[in-house]
């Protein structure tokens, strides 16, 4: 019986043997054990001889590049997706399974490119083939789909986008401490999402999807009884404030973020049932926050600044706090050492957008102190977040 093994043996067998009778054994003496460490590296194991060469002895590996390749060329795959999001593939396939033909006739691309797309998201479990030229959405592939609970389709969009093109100037932000945003547009985050319409759209719709995951963890940790009115600090388009609203009848929200948001805002809660109880105020953070409320919750808005203007912010509620007033933060918290978490990665991505960063539990109290307040309780959620409260000091 002939092995995977011995077949990939045989050509190296073919060219020792020519090697010797050509007097080059030397030559290849020296390109084998070059080989041989250059895989040790790569593969992180152990390589002695031929027979323990990860290549020739692991099933499933020969066809696999060194890990530290396949992390480096990660955002190919990323763009992938980018792409299928963009064009509604998983909205196409939803009605069932479609050839790559139907997938180009729907959305106006190139067919056999579309089928070398669709190969490669079947790859990594995005999409699959039931039938030869069909393919299906798998449950990894459905958030990809639009209006659906635990959509993720704005902002896989928005990570391909604007992300993506500011993540190509890291290095900037590496050596200066700065965002690299500007240097991919030529402004800060912010006032581009102002200016862009349309990437101002799918980035509201990004963060409807994120306020989406991040309600439901935050009102199955906290308990909000006893508040009788809060201010939603950057709520964007009010899915968290609206929910909060719809589970406690009796409390009163105020939903306060930049015009243009606001403006997206009005129209998107039209029919909430809780929009008699929500009023919408615009206005910017960094100047003041409306005064008087029992609570003021910012959901993933901190970690967008730095610092010096995440404790401006704070401050800002802490000025417009009555006495028994309490601010709530929903956060990641960076876990101490070298604990592996999504938080160390999302940290440099907030560097990279706005300047930003991910706060240790510490430093969230540090913050605080700060802002002339203090750290009461972290409570931890069913998600990756977790609810930091605060009072005044």
């Amino acid at each position: 019986m002939v092995t995977n093994t011995t077949l990939r043996v045989m050509p190296l067998l073919r060219v020792l043997r020519s090697s010797l009778r050509n007097d080059r054994w030397q030559q290849f003496k020296h390109v084998f054990r070059e080989g041989l460490s250059a895989i040790a590296v790569q593969t992180r194991k152990h390589v002695d001889s031929v027979l323990s060469l990860p290549i020739l002895t692991s099933a499933g590996s020969v066809t696999e590049p060194p890990p530290l390749f396949q992390l480096a060329s990660g955002y190919w795959i990323s763009q992938a997706i980018y792409v299928a999001a963009k064009l509604g593939i998983a909205d196409i396939l939803k009605d069932g399974p479609k050839s790559s033909s139907e997938i180009a006739l729907a959305t106006r691309a190139d067919e056999n490119s579309v089928s070398r797309l669709m190969r490669a998201l079947c790859a990594v479990g995005v999409f699959r083939t039931r039938h030869v030229g069909t393919f299906t959405v798998t449950a990894l592939g459905k958030p990809l789909e639009s209006s659906i609970p635990g959509s993720l389709r704005a902002m896989v969009i928005t990570l391909g986008e604007s992300h993506y093109a500011a993540w190509a100037h890291l290095l900037e932000s590496v050596k200066t401490g700065t965002a690299a945003f500007p240097h991919a547009f030529g402004t800060q985050m912010f006032d581009y999402l102002g200016q862009d319409l349309e990437a101002g759209k799918t980035f509201n719709r990004a963060m409807t999807e994120y306020s989406a995951m991040s309600s439901c963890a935050a009102l199955l940790s906290y308990d909000f009884s006893g508040i009788r009115s809060i201010v939603d600090v950057g709520g964007g388009c009010g899915k968290l404030l609206t929910r909060i609203l719809r589970m406690y009848p009796v409390m009163q929200g105020t939903l306060f973020d930049m015009p243009s948001v606001i403006a997206a805002a009005r129209e998107a809660l039209k029919a909430d049932p809780s929009r008699k109880r929500c009023t919408l105020v615009p206005g910017s953070f960094l100047d003041s926050v409306p005064p008087g409320a029992d609570a003021y919750l910012l959901s993933s808005v901190i970690h967008d600044w730095d610092d010096e203007q995440a404790a401006r912010i704070v401050s800002n509620c802490r000025r417009s706090m009555r006495r028994h007033s309490r601010v709530l933060l929903l956060e990641f918290i960076v876990p101490p050492g070298v604990q592996s978490s999504f938080s160390k990665v999302l940290d440099l991505n907030m560097l990279v957008m706005n300047g930003g960063r991910e706060r240790t539990a510490i430093e969230f109290c540090q913050l605080f102190n700060a802002a002339g307040l203090r750290m009461t309780r972290i409570i931890p959620t069913l998600s990756p977040l977790s609810v930091l409260e605060a009072v005044r000091d």
